[in-house]
């Protein structure tokens, strides 16, 4: 463990070490990108549809519809996900508790291991094994073993309703920027509006991973547009066909 001292100590930089505040940190990254999945998806289906017809009513129709349906495919998407993971985590722990009643000596020496090969000499890893074992063996197995925090499991419902939730915010900003105008400014206003929230998402994004900003807007920027592009397109193809 190093110890900073002085100015720089102050503005270090470094990873949170508070696993709530990580697990905050992922909650955060996963809402700004469900709610770009919106963002991209609901523009891409408003300006497709107005760029076939100037008619108000297919446009919320399309719209409202598809930050329906894409609120509960992400709900859906994200909950059996989490769920499955939550299950395959719960078999993992209860299979170490029984190894832990059954065989509790080799268990001892399994954690003994693990510490082994972190670096600890074969004497101080024991020391460290034993003490732990004795605070709360099955603990110290789902973290160094499992690299599981027993009672930090994800709740599905919880991953479920926040992946809706983001996603519906996302969609009502092309939604509202596409109604809100006349007719003719409909279009141009919608893409810089949706180019604008991208740039921003994709900002927010690469903070908070630690990343290149420059990098992260750009590609957001970028795929964004040329979604809308083409989704335009084809409506614009598809009203003239059918017109």
């Amino acid at each position: 463990m190093s110890i900073r001292t002085g100015a720089g100590a102050a503005s270090h930089p470094g990873e949170p070490h508070d696993p709530a505040i990580a697990t905050r940190l992922n909650w955060l990254r996963a809402g700004v990108l469900g709610a770009n999945d919106g963002i991209v998806s609901t523009a891409g289906l408003v300006l497709g549809v107005a760029a076939a017809t100037t008619a108000t009513g297919p446009i919320l129709t399309a719209g409202v519809a598809g930050l329906v349906a894409g609120a509960v495919s992400m709900a859906l998407g994200e909950y059996v996900s989490v769920s499955s993971q939550r299950d395959t985590e719960r078999a993992l722990l209860d299979k170490e508790r029984g190894e832990l009643a059954d065989f509790p000596e080799q268990e001892l020496d399994e954690l003994t291991a693990l510490y082994e090969a972190k670096g600890l000499t074969p004497a101080t890893a024991r020391v460290v094994a034993e003490e732990l074992t004795a605070r709360d063996a099955f603990a110290a197995h789902a973290d160094a073993e499992l690299h599981i925090d027993p009672d930090e499991l994800t709740n599905p419902w919880h991953a479920a309703g926040a992946s809706a939730l983001a996603f519906t915010v996302g969609s009502l900003l092309p939604l509202i920027a596409v109604l809100l105008p006349p007719a003719a400014a409909r279009v141009p206003v919608t893409f810089v509006a949706v180019v604008a929230a991208l740039a921003l998402t994709g900002y927010l994004s690469s903070r908070l991973g630690g990343a290149a900003s420059r990098r992260a807007v750009a590609r957001l920027v970028i795929g964004g547009a040329l979604a809308m592009a083409v989704t335009f397109g084809i409506g614009h193809l598809v009203g003239t066909a059918i017109g």
